[in-house]
């Protein structure tokens, strides 16, 4: 979501990071753009204003004139305001310092998401906590049941329903279950509405003094703009909130309400949502979404991805079998395979430093997740002959496999070259070492396609 604010961004620091002096004329020039970038992002005025302020009163200071690359230096400097507006990862965690069960308290508006979100944090501290969700929302159809369906997909206890029960009284009996379950966290999933009303705030303030909780944290839609900021505030003031979660990341709105919400609200930004999937959410760590929004990746969450996402038995044996120097289409399959269970491909190319800036032109043009998922269907419509000697794959079968799924064989010939590409470098790797793997991929590189063989076809589209 933060890709047109990085545009914009990038397009204000390419005109000074390329000039070996800065006047305070050039300075003033890249500050006025950055608050347009900002205003556009839906970046409340307030937060703008104090902001751009002090990052105007760093850049004309003397350690930026005198630089050797004072473009560079405003960079940075930005880079670290982002980091103090965004907040600091101290208070971040979540806190269990209490009696069990440690209530978390989930509020919002309707649609904002809580529902699944109270899932996602259940799933996140399942490993070392017994946990138990609890739906009080009783005016919103089939709420009750949704909870207890995404209990159930994640592996964790949900309080029963009891038809015509209150929301207190529901509080009530989850904290007796709770307690006599031997659960030591509760999460209450309250219910929201279209808009901040009384009736509302009022079952909330009432579910918070019954219940206790440790944590209050407010869920909040990240696309809803500068209106977020007002639902923060509004929340923290009437029931007093301990951290924010932000859903829908994964959009393609504007990064303001991310970018206001902590200072506004004064609490830290715990979570994010970053897809409709229990296993789509992240903790929300400032300085890497800092580097994020100004195009320098996130390689610190790549790794982390793939150390929990990637099977590393299947990893090792990859590995044996690259040594060997033997690749087959099974082996293709199963790298496709692996790169799906790290997210979409454009989130992936926006956590590559240099790559971000071409993530919209690796979607629209086809390079994403829809050319992995047709090389998955491909290689699934072959026999297991076919993926085991490739070679044997002519005219006819072509036409089979295309057929098969649904593709035309142009799309086929595409993938067994795309295999062709990566068989070679995996022998070459397996004969000679790495002196001899760097020598073969040469010339995909001269293509301009670092994603080597696995994307292979694109030729030099992209300039990087």
């Amino acid at each position: 979501m933060f890709e047109s604010l990085t545009d914009k961004l990038s397009a204000a620091f390419s005109k000074i990071t390329s000039r070996g002096v800065l006047t305070e004329k050039d300075i003033d020039e890249a500050m006025r753009e950055i608050r347009i970038a900002l205003l556009e992002a839906d970046v409340s005025l307030p937060v703008v204003k104090t902001f751009i302020a002090q990052v105007k009163e760093q850049a004309l200071g003397e350690k930026v004139v005198k630089s050797i690359q004072p473009g560079q230096m405003v960079v940075k400097i930005v880079h670290d305001e982002l980091v103090k507006l965004l907040g600091s990862e101290q208070g971040s965690e979540l806190n269990f310092q209490t009696t069990p069960p440690a209530v978390i308290l989930m509020v919002g508006l309707q649609g904002s998401g809580k529902t699944t979100t109270s899932a996602k944090i259940a799933n996140r501290i399942k490993k070392y906590k017994k946990v138990m969700l609890a739906s009080l929302d009783i005016y919103r159809p089939a709420a009750q049941q949704q909870l207890a369906q995404l209990a159930e997909q994640t592996g964790v206890e949900c309080l029963p329903i009891v038809n015509g029960e209150k929301p207190e009284a529901i509080t009530k009996r989850a904290l007796s279950e709770a307690k006599k379950g031997g659960f030591e966290v509760l999460i209450l999933d309250t219910a929201g509405r279209l808009q901040i009303d009384e009736t509302l705030m009022n079952e909330v303030v009432a579910v918070k003094k019954l219940s206790n909780p440790i944590e209050t944290l407010l869920v909040a839609d990240a696309l809803i703009g500068q209106e977020a900021c007002n639902v923060a505030k509004e929340f923290n003031e009437k029931v007093g909130i301990t951290g924010i979660v932000l859903t829908r990341l994964d959009g393609s709105g504007r990064a303001g309400a991310a970018l206001s919400m902590k200072m506004v609200a004064g609490v830290p930004i715990k979570f994010m949502g970053t897809g409709e999937k229990i296993e789509e959410f992240e903790k929300f760590h400032p300085e890497r979404i800092a580097g994020r929004i100004l195009g320098q990746g996130d390689v610190v969450s790549l790794v982390e991805k793939a150390i929990e996402k990637v099977d590393h038995a299947e990893a090792e044996k990859m590995a044996r079998k690259m040594m060997k120097g033997k690749f087959d289409l099974e082996d293709m399959l199963a790298q496709l395979k692996q790169i799906q269970k790290l997210g979409s491909m454009g989130s992936l190319v926006g956590m590559i430093p240099g790559l971000s800036k071409f993530k919209s032109q690796i979607e629209a043009s086809g390079i994403g997740d829809s050319l992995v998922k047709k090389q998955e269907a491909i290689i699934l419509s072959m026999t297991c002959q076919e993926r085991k000697h490739p070679e044997i794959i002519k005219a006819s079968r072509k036409k089979r496999i295309a057929a098969g799924a649904g593709v035309e064989v142009q799309e086929v010939n595409k993938l067994l070259k795309a295999y062709e590409q990566m068989s070679t470098l995996m022998k070459r790797m397996g004969n000679g070492g790495l002196s001899s793997l760097m020598g073969s991929h040469m010339p995909l590189m001269k293509t301009g396609n670092p994603f080597g063989g696995m994307l292979g076809g694109m030729g030099n589209k992209f300039p990087f």
